[in-house]
């Protein structure tokens, strides 16, 4: 934990300068410089990942066995958020592992449209608003929020067991240094999904979406966290469909992209855009509801820089995210050599176009050598 502490404090002013310029006063036009998700937003979103991976990452396996949990729980109207907000975090990561659905996801940064607008002038997010039998109730902070949820479900908490001895003190450690690491990712993310950016300000002629996107995630992705906090800065509404690991929701995701159930994937009912890819998603969120300018040429260059000396901690962490150590070095060749053979599997099913030149070639060379 100390290294990644130390990560965290080192990262953070690197992670800041990449952020887009937020806006003081919304009503001024400010058009800002916008960089697409980078090698640096990668590893800081990795790293705040890792600090919270017993969290928010699959469903509760009570809740699992027993299909969506919209069975058990009133309809989730209305669910105001912040990206980057601690008491925020703590009810989406609850919101993943009870695999719930949430109809409207609302920035509530201090200058967003919904606070400004807000006849009290402020809204502390994170606030919930349930229906139940026709009727609506608010819940204000992620202490009620929390209590509510767990109370509808009613889950046994393992880790709640005393289990006396060592045992139990290496769980009260444990328990201190969560408590901890819940800081993390705001400190690695900092600058990120906190305020609406320039380039959305209600002065600028820039498209708001009639209806709300729709966004398949999970709280623990570090990719879902890039496209969560754009969402944030460019102060859009969107239906929040959980799909941790375990959720039955992934087999309604697979069948909407024909097989896959990766996350983040976004639907935007305005234009019929269906997408995967954080990366991508950004793209289209900025080009769509912003006033984009495209990444310029230095940061360009400065991603071609960081990304091979960020390489070896790439590979030393994405067996962490994956929930692999690779102790058993037989099973993991085992696992690669099954997703090898599906994907060249899947590859020879297809008709393709074979395009003799230098850059299709290069490009097969580096498919493999990343199979490898």
């Amino acid at each position: 934990m100390k290294y990644l502490l130390l990560l965290a404090a080192a990262a953070a002013p690197l992670a800041l300068g990449f952020a887009p310029s937020p806006i003081g006063n919304i009503n001024t036009p400010h058009t800002a410089l916008h960089s697409l998700p980078n090698s640096l937003d990668t590893l800081t979103s990795g790293l705040a990942s890792i600090a919270r991976i017993k969290h928010g990452v699959s469903v509760n396996s009570g809740i699992a066995s027993n299909g969506p949990a919209s069975k058990f729980l009133p309809t989730i109207k209305k669910l105001f958020d912040m990206e980057n907000s601690r008491e925020c975090r703590l009810v989406r990561e609850r919101i993943t592992e009870l695999d719930l659905v949430v109809d409207l996801v609302i920035p509530a940064c201090p200058n967003s449209r919904m606070v400004l607008e807000a006849s009290s002038g402020s809204i502390a997010a994170p606030v919930m608003i349930v229906e139940s039998n026709g009727e609506e109730s608010t819940l204000e902070g992620s202490d009620a929020i929390l209590r509510f949820l767990d109370a509808g479900f009613k889950v046994k908490d393992i880790t709640d067991e005393s289990q006396g001895g060592e045992e139990d003190v290496a769980g009260e450690l444990l328990s201190k240094a969560d408590d901890v690491l819940v800081f993390v990712p705001g400190v690695l993310r900092a600058g990120r999904g906190s305020k609406v950016c320039g380039a959305a300000s209600s002065s600028l002629d820039v498209p708001r979406p009639e209806k709300p996107l729709v966004l398949y995630s999970y709280e623990g992705n570090q990719f879902c966290r890039l496209v969560r906090e754009v969402l944030t800065e460019l102060d859009i509404v969107y239906e929040l469909r959980s799909a941790g690991k375990g959720s039955p929701r992934r087999e309604e995701l697979a069948s909407i992209t024909g097989g896959s159930s990766q996350c983040p994937y976004l639907i935007d009912p305005n234009t019929g855009i269906k997408m995967a890819e954080s990366k991508d998603i950004i793209e289209y969120l900025y080009k769509t509801y912003a006033d984009f300018t495209p990444p310029s040429e230095l940061l360009k260059s400065v991603s071609g820089v960081v990304t091979p000396l960020l390489k070896p901690v790439y590979k030393a962490i994405a067996p962490l995210q994956a929930g692999s150590s690779r102790e058993n070095e037989f099973e993991y060749k085992s696992e690669l050599a099954e997703a090898k053979a599906k994907i060249f599997d899947e590859i020879a099913s297809a008709p393709v176009v074979i395009c003799e030149s230098v850059l299709v070639c290069s490009c097969s060379a580096a498919l493999n050598q990343n199979l490898v």
